[in-house]
């Protein structure tokens, strides 16, 4: 909330349809809570600076808990908040993840999620693009896809309740760094 209230403070251009707030309907959709807001800086120029947080227990015997916070800076083809875009990306957060059943995905060995618990952090970096539809005056739809790298640091334990470790290490991926459907209300 203090960056938010920093960047609005330091947009001296921003007013009519140069700020909004958003929700990533991805993140919606797994019971993520989720916002967004962004600034325009720039007639071309925008920051982006989203977050999330699941901290709910899916049952017993399964862990899928994190957080993370991903500002990003855009580069907007016609005017800022609107139309084509790209951006570079940052994100870092925590994560207890275990007793899920995921397939293996980029490298990356997601079924020892299955019989395992891994917590950690992780932060990387990334590109991405984007399109924002303006579907009224104040409402917008914005899809964006971004790729990138990401260094997660983890310890292991034998289940997803288990206290005891067994093992830890770190993973580079490379791959995916961000997927929004944003509903998008501009101020």
């Amino acid at each position: 909330m203090a960056f938010i209230t920093l960047m609005l403070a330091a947009a001296p251009r921003a007013g009519a349809q140069e700020v909004a707030l958003k929700t990533n309907l991805f993140y919606d959709a797994t019971l993520t809570a989720n916002i967004g807001a962004e600034v325009a800086v720039a007639p071309r120029w925008s920051i982006d600076l989203s977050g999330n947080l699941n901290a709910w227990t899916v049952g017993s015997d399964k862990r899928w808990k994190h957080w993370m916070i991903q500002p990003e800076a855009r580069y907007w083809f016609c005017e800022a908040i609107g139309g084509h875009f790209v951006g570079a990306h940052l994100l870092g957060g925590q994560y207890n993840f275990g007793g899920i059943h995921l397939p293996d995905f980029l490298g990356s060995n997601l079924s020892e999620l299955r019989h395992n618990r891994f917590e950690g952090w992780y932060g990387g970096i990334g590109v991405a693009y984007g399109y924002s539809w303006m579907l009224s005056r104040h409402w917008n739809f914005e899809a964006e896809i971004g790729f990138g790298w990401a260094y997660a640091s983890y310890n292991k334990y034998p289940c997803a309740t288990c206290g005891t470790r067994t093992d830890k290490g770190h993973h580079n991926y490379v791959g995916p760094t961000k997927a929004a459907l944003n509903l998008v209300y501009v101020f």
